[in-house]
């Protein structure tokens, strides 16, 4: 069984939730967060345990499902354990998931539609208020701000560091090599911000990276994927964007545009403190002679 009018990869057990908690009733509210603090593993038991372990009724339960557009308990578990299974999905697995269930088109044709579904889907869940906050925080500039990804996503890091350096300073882009990690905690205090880049399959050593951070009072902004993080057990903002796509491998286009509204964001917020930064650095370039202007 399926869950009805549920998309089959672009909709999260998580965000049904968040789309729909407004319409829950206190009780439904009570394991709907229950399931979020321990998210997925809370709804991975019968429905009789996942009550009790909330401790409220097994019909709250059931109408909470049903709520958010599942037939029943077998489909909404079905659910979880599918986004289970998509978290640990390798490139191989990527494949093949997507050549099974491929449509006779151009791949051009098919990238162009995924990728605006997961620009759609995207920027739907955005919470503009959560979007500020994290801005505001990144944008102070008597806070020092860290940037730091993964195997794929330190490329998203370093993009993100040559922009934020620009606008503010206090600016540190941290190496990808986890060792190296706790010399820049050594450093972190109260107020600081890390922003963390990591999508599937997550690293571990981003996760104890977070963590210590965050007992320096750091706070960390995450963005990931529809999935989500680890990390999201220790984020202060998170930011989830959809990244399947027709390939063996994840797309970061979502992720990209999120993060160049970040920047222009973050400009607009340290202006004209950043255009100051900006004419001293285009000063710097000229005497170095480093850029052709014409």
């Amino acid at each position: 069984m399926e869950s009805r009018n549920v998309p089959k990869s672009s909709v999260t057990v998580r965000e049904l939730i968040r789309t729909n908690y407004t319409s829950l009733t206190p009780s439904e509210r009570k394991f709907a967060q229950a399931l979020l603090d321990n998210y997925p593993s809370a709804g991975l038991t019968s429905i009789t345990a996942a009550a009790r372990n909330a401790n409220v009724s097994v019909p709250t339960v059931a109408r909470m499902i049903n709520k958010l557009g599942f037939t029943g308990y077998p489909p909404f578990h079905h659910a979880l354990l599918q986004e289970l299974e998509a978290k640990a999905l390798g490139p191989t697995e990527r494949r093949a998931k997507w050549a099974s269930e491929a449509p006779e088109t151009h791949q051009l044709n098919r990238f162009t539609e995924t990728v605006m579904r997961n620009l759609e889907q995207t920027f739907a869940n955005i919470d503009s208020a959560q979007f500020d906050a994290a801005v505001k925080a990144m944008a102070e500039t008597s806070s020092h701000l860290y940037v730091v990804g993964g195997r794929i996503t330190q490329s998203l890091a370093t993009y993100a560091f040559t922009h934020f350096q620009a606008v503010r300073e206090h600016t540190t882009h941290m190496t990808s090599v986890s060792a190296t990690w706790p010399h820049y905690v050594l450093d972190m205090q109260k107020g600081d911000v890390l922003l963390v880049f990591d999508i599937r399959r997550y690293d571990a050593g981003l996760m104890r990276l977070a963590e210590q951070a965050t007992r320096e009072g750091v706070q960390v902004v995450l963005i990931t994927d529809q999935w989500t993080s680890p990390v999201a057990d220790w984020a202060d903002y998170t930011f989830n964007c959809w990244v399947e796509i027709p390939s063996a491998w994840d797309s970061n286009v979502a992720t990209m545009l999120l993060l160049e509204a970040m920047i222009a964001a973050i400009q607009e917020e340290n202006w004209p403190r950043a255009r100051a930064r900006y004419d001293r650095l285009e000063d710097l370039f000229d005497r170095m002679n480093l850029f052709r202007r014409s």
